[in-house]
């Protein structure tokens, strides 16, 4: 009893069984950037978050690549799994920079989220300036009906009820806007989120600021480094996003918040009502 009762007060619910939510991502990296602060507020209330990458990220680095890059990029997510308290980190072994929306990598990802028994599925919107997020995304949509079908990936029980799919923020606007159904505030995991972005060094330590013209502004130190990244973290909220903080936390609370990771519904699968989005996400009070 005193174990239903813990579990309760941390948010998993009295005599409900854990979330499972699994962030999809096309690179070892992409879940971190997106979904990692939320990722650990569940992690702290006893839920089971996994990241999945769809490709094995064999492409992204100046100096090096295939499989020795491969293996390195498998390397820091678990570390950086280890760091946010995510449940599993798992690495599809597709190449990075040549993803296509297969009907086989659509597998791939049906067979992912049933095994995972998921009750949130979070993946990038299908409108994206990297051709392999882009088709992360429209995979994820084609499997959001699929996951329910018996006679599609048949060696895997299809799921019972289909999850809520949910879009990762970003910054497009055409063929239309990212809209921020919900934000969460970071604030109380930031650090987390930082050391969770600090375990992929290939990446934010090296490619991403060659790719910019900004690896001399990359400092030596690590504590410099945390403090980089954190900084290169702050961005203003705009107007939506305040809106969706005073909606979910109360305009007090809102007032306060300084980091988010904000989420869309996709209109595939199941459409919660506002009662639903705070059970599937206890960390909105």
């Amino acid at each position: 009893m005193r174990h239903l009762i813990l579990l309760a007060a941390f948010g998993v619910g009295l005599f409900a069984q854990p979330l499972r939510i699994i962030a999809i991502g096309a690179h070892p990296d992409d879940c971190d950037i997106k979904f990692a602060g939320t990722a650990a507020l569940f992690a702290q209330m006893g839920h089971k978050v996994k990241f999945l990458s769809v490709t094995n990220g064999d492409a992204g680095h100046q100096s090096m690549g295939g499989g020795m890059l491969a293996i390195r990029r498998k390397a820091e997510t678990q570390e950086s799994a280890r760091r946010v308290g995510v449940a599993e980190y798992e690495v599809l072994d597709n190449h990075d920079g040549e993803l296509l929306p297969t009907v086989e990598i659509r597998k791939q990802i049906i067979r992912a989220i049933r095994l995972w028994n998921a009750d949130i599925v979070i993946a990038p919107r299908p409108n994206d300036y990297h051709p392999d997020h882009r088709y992360t995304g429209v995979l994820v949509q084609d499997a959001a009906y699929m996951v329910v079908v018996p006679n599609v990936v048949s060696d895997v029980p299809p799921l019972k009820k289909n999850p809520v799919f949910l879009y990762y923020s970003d910054r497009f606007q055409k063929p239309s806007p990212f809209r921020p159904d919900i934000t969460i505030a970071i604030d109380s995991v930031l650090d987390k989120k930082v050391a969770a972005l600090d375990a992929h060094v290939s990446q934010f330590y090296e490619w991403l600021p060659w790719v910019d013209g900004l690896l001399d502004k990359v400092p030596a130190d690590p504590k410099a480094r945390l403090a980089y990244l954190r900084n290169a973290r702050k961005q203003p909220l705009d107007g939506a996003v305040k809106a969706a903080l005073v909606k979910w936390y109360g305009a007090a609370k809102a007032e306060k918040v300084e980091f988010v990771e904000s989420l869309e519904i996709c209109e595939y699968g199941r459409q919660p009502k506002e009662s639903e989005i705070r059970e599937l996400f206890p960390m909105l009070k």
